[in-house]
């Protein structure tokens, strides 16, 4: 049995386990304190980006890190705007919600917020009878695979600036957009269009962490006691320092990524050769191609994957995930059960 499903059921790369076992019995300063490998990985994401001016902050989780910016960027009767797909919406279990803040959808047919959504948001909220838009959330890649252009993310910039909203980008597979062959953006550019933003590293080889990037000293006001409070300061912090000090080492954070894409490129053509629809246009590590039932079935004896949506009677859409430890004869496994 190989599995499809996510791309993080793997461990994390040896590197990262090498780094980890080489410190593993120096002391460090806890909480994210320490300047050996937190303070680095700190400096380290900084130049990457090009903003020496940049807070970054180390959580363990994509979940933790989602509800700890927005609960920290948001007043109380504040709210957050997000595509209706958005996982703060779908797969958060009312994490956002659980922090006092609604979370204002419309839907979105290929998973991002438009400019459009959000005027369109904004003017169905008009007083102080009803809550405040004042974040806009996106994901990149999205929850469906789809990924923003560079052109799309400046018009929601430029919007959000405008009409005095925060503007967040989920990075939990920012690496998989950044790999990607459609992608035409860098760190560099997202850290100038964003307020705010965070790169994953738990689904590009770490074996967890979320590097949080704040660009706005209004949010990072006090963040650490928010990351406090919510739950979210580790202890041994110095562990999340590490994993990021080894990503942005030498390149491995892209180099990941990269292998992640280009084994999701190899399947994508194979799907497409053989004639397969898919449920999105994803760019990007994950695939949504529909598939029948019946081969579903016969799939599920030798690969495990998850069921996105179904289609017709007959058919159902299932997802495809491509990590960074995926096998190209698994891959060349999958391709030939379905000939």
């Amino acid at each position: 049995m190989y599995s499809f499903t996510n791309d993080y059921s793997e461990g994390a790369h040896p590197r990262i386990l090498e780094a980890l076992m080489e410190t593993n019995l120096t002391q460090h300063t806890g909480y994210g304190m320490d300047e050996e490998h937190c303070g680095h990985a700190r400096e380290l994401i900084r130049r990457e980006i090009g903003r020496p001016d940049a807070s970054v902050h180390f959580l363990v989780g994509g979940t933790q890190a989602n509800l700890t910016v927005i609960a920290a960027a948001l007043k109380p009767w504040e709210a957050v705007i997000c595509a209706s797909t958005g996982h703060i919406n779908v797969h958060e279990t009312g994490a956002v919600e659980a922090t006092g803040h609604k979370v204002l959808t419309l839907p979105d047919p290929d998973g991002k917020v438009t400019p459009a959504m959000v005027l369109e948001i904004l003017d169905s909220h008009p007083d102080e009878h009803m809550v405040k838009p004042k974040m806009v959330y996106i994901s990149n890649t999205t929850e469906i695979g789809t990924q923003y252009t560079k052109a799309e993310l400046e018009a929601l910039s430029h919007l959000c600036r405008q009409r005095g909203l925060y503007l967040f980008l989920d990075g939990a597979r920012l690496g998989a957009a950044l790999a990607s062959s459609a992608n035409d953006l860098t760190l560099a550019d997202i850290a100038a269009l964003t307020d705010v933003f965070y790169i994953g590293g738990t689904k590009n080889g770490a074996l967890f962490g979320e590097a949080v990037v704040i660009l706005n000293p209004q949010i990072d006001q006090d963040f650490r006691y928010m990351i406090k409070q919510r739950g979210g300061m580790l202890a041994k912090g110095w562990l999340l320092g590490i994993q990021f000090e080894t990503l942005f080492t030498d390149g491995l954070f892209y180099e990941m990524a990269g292998h992640s894409s280009r084994l999701a490129d190899r399947l994508r053509a194979g799907l497409e050769e053989r004639g397969f629809s898919f449920y999105s246009r994803s760019v990007s590590n994950q695939l949504f191609p529909i598939f029948s039932d019946e081969l579903i079935e016969k799939l599920s004896a030798d690969f495990s994957f998850n069921i996105q949506a179904r289609i017709d009677d007959s058919h159902q859409a299932i997802r495809l995930v491509t990590s960074w430890a995926t096998r190209e004869e698994a891959v060349d496994a999958l391709l030939k059960a379905l000939d």
